[in-house]
């Protein structure tokens, strides 16, 4: 037996185990639910192999960082909060905005416009009209940035703007901007925009990190004017694609006191990845708007002490008592989501869960069959969009309250990645979500056959991609 062999004899003998322990342990110790431990942990004594290093990039769920940057902005929030105490919520009740107000940490503001940009031209014809407005900063972040016409124009708009004299930041991220060349990001930075990476915020693992995404979609113009929903900058999402044909998504173009909302979460984003506190020379006084819209802004992350994200759907649903209507490209709820879910239906409520009838990705389209029949049996109604890719994120209860964001209604939204949604308390602005995806359901057909009916590959393979729910 040679030394090498020797070498590894003694490692599979001795270390392997000991890397499995401490894995385990740290699994069971900082996951953030019961399954997930679980799983975690017969993963990697089954298999330690593939488990050890799976576990180094998608296991670790500590983000003290964030924790530290969100520390650091407290003298913004309490000048932030102040101002929107001058703006108090058009409804003199304030228990239903309680729950969203705690796990937003913000408190629901009125003065605010919201208009509803459905799909990616009324989106980016707006996006772009409000950055050539800009006098003094933009701020600008986007989960996925790719180089062709749409990601050229974002680039020429940015560049525009600095060039004469405006404050450019921009975020985007590694995973979902994956093929993005150097030279487009160079191009900007030569044209003195600030361009930030958060895969390359500080931390020893952080190189490694495939989990914590920042998944928001934001454009903030001088603090007065803010952009949030599901576009992100490619072709695709102006239905150029022909595997997927016409996108269908939703963002909100919004002013009023929600702005400076948007722009804390943009400037603690900003402060994690650089350490450089922005808050200062940022405008947190944003002009109130005639309309008079009551919201706020929720963001949701991995470093939050509650699970933001899936409380978010939870305390939705909780105040539904005559319908919640859902648009998600991804349905893999956990069991408190999709007890919740449940029981708003079986409490008589109508609730209807839009999803994309194409398919991008088999992972999480395999597992949502793993969940449509139990939530069918209880009454709610699961819509397949046929009209191209629905890829939007909003929530619709009752005929006073919607949200649009970010957000898709799946475990990696509530844990995992980092969100944000808007949330306006308003029966005209409800009124015109309702007419919105009441012209999606036209286009889309009611699911009704169940798992067993499916083809073979289905049935066999949903119960096992719904094994890997606390990751989709």
């Amino acid at each position: 037996m040679g030394p090498n062999t020797t070498i590894f004899a003694v490692f599979l003998a001795v270390a392997l185990p000991l890397l499995v322990a401490f894995a385990v342990w740290r699994a069971v110790t900082t996951a953030r639910t019961p399954q997930g431990a679980v799983a975690w942990t017969v993963f990697l004594v089954a298999a330690p192999w593939f488990a050890l290093p799976a576990y180094l990039f998608f296991g670790q769920h500590k983000l003290k960082g964030y924790r530290i940057t969100r520390r650091s902005s407290r003298l913004v929030r309490r000048e932030m909060d102040a101002f929107c105490a001058d703006y108090p919520p058009a409804e003199a009740d304030g228990a239903r905005y309680r729950a969203f107000e705690r796990l937003a940490a913000m408190p629901a503001v009125g003065g605010n416009s919201a208009d509803l940009l459905v799909d990616g031209k009324a989106t980016f014809e707006a996006v772009f009209e409000a950055m050539d407005r800009a006098e003094h900063y933009l701020l600008v972040q986007f989960y996925t940035i790719a180089e062709d016409g749409l990601g050229n124009e974002m680039a020429e708009r940015m560049i525009a703007a600095s060039a004469r004299g405006v404050s450019v930041r921009l975020i985007f991220d590694g995973v979902g901007s994956y093929g993005l060349p150097a030279h487009y990001l160079n191009a900007l930075r030569d044209a003195g925009v600030q361009v930030v990476d958060p895969a390359n915020a500080p931390g020893p693992t952080k190189r490694f990190q495939i989990n914590f995404r920042n998944h928001r979609k934001t454009v903030i113009i001088d603090g007065q004017e803010g952009f949030i929903g599901g576009h992100n900058v490619k072709d695709d999402y102006l239905g150029k694609n022909p595997t997927f044909g016409p996108w269908r998504d939703t963002h909100l173009h919004l002013r009023g006191p929600m702005v400076a909302q948007l722009q804390l979460v943009f400037a603690e984003d900003w402060h994690w990845a650089t350490g450089e506190s922005i808050g200062g020379g940022l405008n947190w006084r944003p002009d109130s708007a005639e309309e008079n819209l009551s919201g706020l802004v929720l963001p949701s992350g991995p470093a939050d002490d509650m699970d933001t994200g899936a409380l978010f759907f939870i305390s939705a649903l909780a105040e539904a008592r005559e319908r919640v209507w859902i648009a998600t490209p991804y349905f893999v709820p956990d069991q408190d989501v999709l007890s919740a879910l449940v029981g708003a239906a079986l409490r008589g409520c109508d609730v209807k869960v839009l999803v994309p009838d194409a398919i991008d990705h088999y992972l999480p389209w395999l597992a949502a069959h793993a969940f449509f029949d139990e939530v069918r049996a209880a009454g709610v109604e699961v819509l397949r969009y046929e009209g191209g890719f629905v890829h939007q994120k909003v929530v619709l209860v009752d005929d006073d309250f919607a949200a649009v964001g970010s957000a898709n209604l799946d475990n990696r939204s509530f844990r995992l990645n980092f969100e944000t949604m808007a949330l306006i308390f308003d029966r005209g602005f409800a009124s015109r979500v309702a007419k919105m995806l009441e012209a999606d359901f036209t286009s889309a057909y009611k699911m009704d056959k169940p798992l067993h009916e499916h083809p073979r590959w289905v049935r066999a393979a949903a119960p096992f991609a719904r094994l890997l729910a606390p990751i989709l």
